[in-house]
């Protein structure tokens, strides 16, 4: 039996009501959504770290809430709770009528602490049993996953149901001929996921976790409910707002129809009926709309919608939903500049990019409030917008994106594409990853492609994704290898802002940037932490940010940026880039210091310093140093040290295609060593600042006693507080620089300067 509709349209009127998801709610409760028996359960020993909202999560509660807020139903039934399970062997044949000896608690993968299991599998058996209500006697029945990563096999009283591939989006199967009449129903879900060793999307999961790649999310992940609905019932809906023409045009599908049916969509705005057209199922009902309510983040405006499936003026099944009026297009501004137009008008987006891990639930958010919470963080720091970053969520997390108001970019979780099926899979997942969200108003860019994680074929696929959903834009890679396809021109930097060139018919937007990192004690995942760019304390990170809006407004108005995507919302696992902990219990910057600049307010930020270049770097022109690659003798670094036989070059010293770095002479060797003699004419110097970057770890020598050491890499240029002790070494006339700089893998460069910061409201250029 096929699936049905693995990608569902449908939309939600009781998800716009609390009185009317309340109601849903307690209509799945009154069918009996019993955990099934077994053992109690309990977080297991040696997890990390359990968010507030973890704290309160039972088997009763574990995600209640009804699941899919565009196509709610009040009759229902919600299978989370205690379910059993074993880790399974391919090959192996389903577990019918055998009790399993695990227990785990779903809809959290079996990875988490959440599920009680916290353990990795490749292949899983699921196992629960549960009984149909009497009332739903005669209806067809619906099972239905919010999503299973990544293969699912459904099995009910030992009969193969059918099959699904795909970790991100719902499915569903009519269960109805393979029901026991009056017994106990036996559901069984086999699980294959390969996680990295599979072609498949996948996102950042892996098996090994490390860096920027987290723990993987095996199973399921997302709410499984059973729905009652008759023969003839409604399966999709279509929204398409026009704000322009003040209407939207709705599309009903339904099945088991006959000749003479119609279809039903009635607006509503509170209590008030706007308007109620009707059509054939599969036809365009407008619905005009004189005035209308135009949604956007300061203004997240809802119409709440009902459709009824009607057969002689009896009404077969009926539907909830909701939509938001707003458009978004390519558009030249009033100075002429390609923009990102929000309901015509142009308005600088600025958003975090949110990975959507969880230390205890990882790919499933703990509860629905922790889901409105993180929603509620990003406005509440003054963000508009939100990139989701190569992972997909709960439907419920787009309806609190919806109600309260953040525009969203939506990646498509990216895979590996080596091979022919991985690709196709991949196209088929970014299909239903459209047809199954394309009714949010919150959503308004499809990012295809991440950097160029699994890149193939990229101005066919995003050609496809305009021609399937013209209502919103294309992003058809964000960073990295840019084909001169979709709406936008997207690149990477980290860690300070920058800039695409403008262009005549794409808007630029900055993708990603940021990746400030502060580890704070008592809430990291594990004593291993990193960041792109360290920062001592909440005062240093709250100043850095400050100086990098500032520059990102300034990039607004010359090239022309449109949006800026700042890594990252929360720390995960080892990542500590977070303007929040990873259990999102502390927001490390200034709060509202970060929401006035993140809304273009600068009025509590100093203004940035005067800059006095006592030592020129390369990176504008280039200085001539002496430098070796053979290891010299004790007291190279001396003022009197005979270099002689040292060679002369330019620097930048390093290798092609280091980021950040401007390369004047190679440099390839395991190790090196330069010195310069520079003159200074001021006096007393304070407020130094050192400015490198280097790859890796290097040293700075100031007329022949160590003045820094500088480990690890950077990705560009920085600024490094120099000591007041250092700054005594230099005094005026002719001075020693002299650096050691040592490299074991991958990028390679070294380029120092020397600069004093004082305060003032003009830069001096460098």
């Amino acid at each position: 039996m096929k699936a049905l509709s693995s990608g569902w349209l449908a939309l939600a009127f009781a998800a716009l009501s609390a009185t009317i998801m309340h109601a849903g709610m307690q209509a799945g409760m009154q069918a009996g959504q019993k955990a099934a028996p077994g053992p109690g359960w309990h977080i297991p020993r040696g997890a990390r770290m359990i968010t507030s909202w973890g704290r309160q999560v039972t088997p009763e509660n574990a995600h209640m809430e009804y699941p899919r807020p565009q196509l709610t139903r009040k009759e229902w039934k919600n299978l989370n709770g205690m379910w059993e399970y074993a880790v399974a062997t391919a090959g192996e044949k389903p577990p019918a009528g055998r009790e399993l000896t695990g227990r785990i608690l779903v809809p959290f993968p079996v990875e988490s602490a959440l599920s009680g299991v916290m353990k990795s599998a490749e292949r899983l058996w699921y196992r629960r049993m549960f009984e149909v209500p009497k009332e739903w006697v005669g209806k067809r029945l619906i099972l239905n996953f919010g999503a299973v990563d990544w293969e699912a096999a459904i099995y009910v009283n030992g009969t193969l149901i059918g099959t699904h591939r795909g970790g991100y989006d719902p499915f569903g199967f009519d269960i109805t001929d393979h029901l026991r009449p009056g017994k106990q129903q036996e559901l069984i879900v086999g699980v294959y996921d390969p996680t990295d060793a599979g072609d498949q999307p996948r996102g950042k999961q892996v098996r090994s976790p490390e860096g920027i790649w987290y723990t993987s999310s095996t199973g399921i992940w997302q709410t499984v409910w059973l729905e009652p609905l008759p023969s003839s019932h409604i399966t999709d809906i279509l929204i398409t707002p026009d704000p322009g023409d003040s209407s939207a045009g709705v599309t009903v599908h339904a099945e088991g129809g006959m000749p003479g049916d119609i279809v039903r969509a009635t607006v509503i705005s509170g209590e008030k009926t706007l308007f109620s057209g009707s059509g054939k199922p599969g036809d365009i009902i407008p619905l005009p709309l004189p005035g209308a309510h135009l949604w956007s983040p300061a203004d997240p405006f809802l119409y709440d919608l009902h459709v009824a499936f009607e057969r002689e003026g009896k009404t077969l099944d009926e539907a909830g939903s909701y939509f938001g009026m707003r458009s978004v297009r390519i558009g030249k501004d009033e100075k002429g500049i390609t923009r990102i137009l929000l309901n015509g008008t142009f308005v600088l987006q600025v958003g975090p990019l949110d990975q959507g891990f969880w230390p205890d639930g990882l790919y499933t958010p703990p509860s629905d409030g922790a889901m409105k919470s993180d929603i509620a963080l990003m406005k509440n720091l003054g963000f508009n917008m939100a990139r989701k970053h190569v992972k997909v969520e709960p439907d419920r997390w787009y309806y609190w994106a919806d109600r309260l108001g953040l525009l969203v970019w939506q990646d498509m979780p990216s895979g590996n594409n080596k091979g022919a099926e991985g690709k196709t899979q991949f196209e088929a997942e970014l299909g239903r990853l459209i047809a199954s969200h394309r009714n949010h108003p919150s959503i308004i860019m499809w990012v295809v492609f991440n950097e160029g994680w699994g890149q193939f074929e990229t101005e066919r696929l995003t050609a496809w994704v305009k021609k399937t959903d013209p209502t919103r834009l294309v992003n058809s890679a964000s960073g990295w290898d840019d084909k001169d396809a979709g709406d936008v021109h997207d690149i990477h930097s980290y860690p300070k802002p920058k800039s695409p060139k403008a262009e005549p018919g794409r808007a630029i937007v900055l993708g990603e940037f940021g990746g400030l990192g502060l580890a704070i004690p008592g809430h990291t995942w594990k004593k291993e932490h990193w960041g792109y760019q360290g920062m001592e304390n909440r005062i240093a990170l709250t100043s850095k940010y400050e100086s990098f809006m500032r520059t990102v407004f300034s990039l607004k108005d010359d090239p022309g940026l449109s949006a800026a995507v700042y890594t990252q919302l929360t720390d995960v696992e080892i990542e500590c880039n977070g303007l929040t902990t990873y259990d999102r219990s502390v927001v490390k910057p200034e709060a509202g210091r970060i929401a006035a600049v993140n809304g273009g307010d600068f009025s509590r930020v100093p203004p940035p310093p005067v800059v006095y270049v006592v030592v020129p770097t390369s990176e504008l022109n280039e200085q001539e140093w002496r430098y070796t690659f053979e290891k010299p003798a004790p007291g190279w670094f001396a003022p009197d040290f005979d270099y002689a036989e040292w060679k002369r070059g330019p620097g930048g010293f390093g290798a092609e295609g280091t980021p950040g770095a401007v390369v004047r002479t190679e440099w390839n060797t395991p190790d090196i060593w330069i010195r310069r003699d520079v003159s200074v004419s001021k006096g007393e110097l304070t407020g130094l600042r050192v400015r490198i970057h280097h790859d890796e770890g290097a040293e700075l020598y100031i007329n022949g006693t160590l003045a820094g050491r500088y480990p690890g890499y950077t990705v560009e240029y920085e600024d490094i507080p120099l000591s007041r002790e250092a700054e005594r070494l230099l005094k005026p006339g002719r001075n020693t620089f002299a650096v050691h700089c040592r490299q074991t893998k991958e990028g390679q460069y070294i380029d120092i300067g020397l600069e004093e910061l004082t305060p003032g409201s003009r830069s001096r250029a460098r």
